[in-house]
């Protein structure tokens, strides 16, 4: 059984939307299946199908959510030290053909947002980070081809 490393943060941003899906959600959408039934013929009837679809979608992130939760390891950057980049860490970066700096930082599957500046750790890029060190040079395999980033810098 695999775990899923997370942040303490998106932990609880898992949590907080199974409970509103449990307690908000799935009861407003039995519901509008109820009141749907209540308007006769069903075979015909497309707020019945879509209140059916509503559930069936429900239902399946609820799953989704409680096996990821289940099986979260839940990593304190707070308690992470060192130089290396590894889970939790942020890195900025300096693309060596363009002299960009990008700085991210490196979370759980479900936390990853770009326009925020987190990425997945099993990311092209953050695979190519792990274990690497400020001042280190690497060439990391991304959809538009190979890049060369150096490691400016790396925190917790």
């Amino acid at each position: 059984m695999d775990k899923y490393p997370m942040t303490p943060e998106g932990h609880k941003r898992l949590e907080t939307e199974l409970k509103r899906l449990k307690e908000i959600d799935r009861p407003e959408n039995v519901k509008a299946i109820e009141d749907a039934r209540a308007h006769g013929d069903l075979s015909e009837n497309a707020e019945y199908k879509f209140a059916k679809e509503q559930q069936s979608i429900i239902a399946g992130r609820i799953e989704y959510l409680e096996d990821r939760i289940s099986r979260a390891e839940v990593i304190d950057k707070s308690r992470l030290v060192g130089d290396r980049v590894v889970f939790g860490a942020t890195v900025v970066l300096e693309n060596l053909a363009t002299g960009e700096i990008v700085t991210y930082r490196i979370v759980g599957e479900d936390e990853a947002n770009i326009d925020q500046g987190t990425i997945s750790v099993t990311s092209p890029i953050a695979r190519g980070l792990i274990r690497r060190e400020a001042g280190d040079q690497v060439t990391i395999q991304t959809p538009s081809g190979p890049k060369r980033y150096e490691v400016s810098d790396v925190t917790f």
